[in-house]
């Protein structure tokens, strides 16, 4: 889906920057890409320095129904029921979901040429939690979810004009 947006929606600091550090499940420093990895924090720019905020700025989300995919996989492998990791496993998802993403931000180019992507707003300080509900999208944050077939992920960029 691509939405037009309004720049002063959009939420952001370097604070958001930082939760990249966050302690998770098997890296208890955070993620072990922060100040490592191209196109991760802290070497990005701030979202306002990266997209021109004086010009259109669009939010281009595409929905994954993961509950549903794990339900297919279940029925592929039901030796995994009684193990949501397993059935939940981004190596599995992902591809497919990264997939119709790359086909939404295709679409986006075609109807607004010479634009950019930036397909990691967080990396850019971007709150992309109030983003999404400023649009009316509540994003599920828990991790491994208890199945359901409602489950759902969105894969998330902004769009809009380099700053020249």
């Amino acid at each position: 889906m691509i939405i037009k947006i309004n720049p002063p929606i959009i939420e952001y600091s370097k604070k958001m920057q930082n939760l990249c550090r966050v302690p998770y499940y098997g890296h208890s420093n955070g993620c072990p890409n922060f100040g490592k990895k191209q196109g991760c924090p802290p070497r990005e720019k701030l979202i306002n320095e990266f997209l021109d905020f004086k010009k259109d700025l669009y939010l281009i989300y595409t929905e994954f129904e993961v509950g549903k995919f794990a339900e297919k996989m279940k029925s592929m492998h039901p030796e995994w029921a009684n193990f949501p990791r397993q059935l939940y496993n981004p190596r599995r998802w992902q591809p497919t979901a990264r997939k119709k993403h790359s086909l939404d931000i295709i679409d986006f180019f075609s109807a607004y040429p010479r634009t950019i992507v930036d397909s990691s707003p967080e990396a850019h300080g971007v709150d992309v939690n109030a983003l999404m509900k400023s649009v009316g999208v509540e994003l599920n944050w828990t991790w491994p979810p208890e199945h359901n077939l409602e489950n759902k992920v969105y894969l998330i960029s902004l769009g809009g004009y380099a700053i020249k």
